[in-house]
């Protein structure tokens, strides 16, 4: 669709891809006062998807790959949205090539997920999993999640200090925790970085009794924390991932865990999901597992939900986007030469 085709009266059709979401009313609420449709779908395969977003000039994206192929497939195609802050299985630069916005909502699910991982980080380092089930086995004893410490005092590594990672630091901090954090971002020897105290990886792994991953999925980070990482952390350390499940490796943290290098994990995201029953994390009372959730509150849920059609609502009427991740692409040749390009 091109602009003119949106200024002339034709429907906008915006589809989604997949979603297990219970309800598509905070979309409906923003689709409905501008006339577009807005088609659910859950297609599973590329040859499903490419069908059942025929004539779509936008699509929201919960977990589908949408490669190069799926976007020749689609040539209406003008913007895709991302249900959340990662955009890993979009293909940006096939996207950016074809003119396509790649939209996000970065700053969604911050408090969410900062809060998330911090009771995770308590839950595991406090053994409070381990210890109810061993209330509800009969057994009134500690022994099993000895030794138990306080917060003061304890180090407290954020890797990754942008929204979320910032918000965990300054939460953790109030809890007493000294924090300090490691960012790719960070000016080589400064000081601090948002706030906080910056040092390498390498120090942060060494130091930490808990290590809160919060950096996106990209091919430098991907398995960043792998066999030589988490040799370095302390045998008492906790890790905690709310990030992405293929920033760790997944076969070396079970070995760490297995050999006892670390003292346990708090893992919210997975590198397949949903993780499988029989799983090998699932074997240690070491381990806090909750199924990619840590960024759902009702508030953030229904932030997210607008805030994804609104991006690509705007595109589509021709309006550059509160959130795009390849700004580029309006106003330049392409599918969406003429939309308004970014302010500033």
């Amino acid at each position: 669709m091109t602009t003119d085709a949106v200024t002339s009266g034709a429907a906008m059709r915006i589809v989604i891809t997949e979603c297990d979401h219970d309800s598509f009313e905070a979309e409906h609420l923003i689709t409905d006062p501008v006339g577009a449709e807005l088609v659910l779908t859950q297609s599973f395969t590329a040859d499903d998807l490419v069908a059942n977003a025929a004539g779509a000039d936008g699509l929201l994206v919960q977990y589908a790959k949408i490669t190069a192929e799926i976007m020749d497939a689609l040539p209406r195609l003008r913007a895709i949205g991302r249900y959340g802050v990662g955009v890993d299985s979009v293909d940006i630069a096939a996207a950016t090539a074809r003119g396509i916005a790649v939209c996000n909502v970065p700053d969604y699910g911050t408090e969410s997920v900062s809060d998330h991982a911090i009771g995770m980080a308590l839950a595991a380092a406090r053994g409070i999993p381990r210890l109810d089930r061993g209330i509800r086995a009969g057994s009134f004893d500690l022994a099993a999640v000895r030794p138990l410490y306080q917060t003061r005092g304890r180090v407290f590594g954020v890797i990754g200090l942008g929204l979320i990672g910032t918000a965990t630091a300054h939460k953790a901090a109030g809890l007493g925790f000294e924090v300090i954090g490691f960012d790719t971002a960070a000016e080589p020897g400064a000081a601090t970085f948002h706030g906080f105290t910056s040092v390498s990886l390498d120090e942060l792994l060494e130091r930490s009794q808990v290590v809160s991953l919060h950096t996106p999925l990209t091919e430098v980070t991907r398995g960043m924390i792998g066999a030589d990482q988490l040799a370095r952390m302390r045998t008492d350390a906790i890790l905690v991932n709310t990030s992405r499940g293929g920033v760790v490796d997944g076969v070396a943290l079970v070995e760490a865990l297995r050999t006892g290098s670390i003292r346990g994990a708090a893992i919210d995201v997975h590198e397949t999901e949903p993780l499988s029953a029989g799983d090998p994390l699932t074997e240690f009372d070491s381990v806090v597992l909750t199924p990619h959730l840590a960024w759902y509150t009702e508030e953030s849920y229904d932030e997210l939900k607008r805030r994804t059609v609104a991006n690509i609502v705007d595109v589509c009427a021709g309006r550059a986007p509160r959130n795009i991740v390849n700004p580029e692409v309006l106003g330049t040749p392409g599918r969406n030469s003429g939309c308004a390009p970014l302010a500033g």
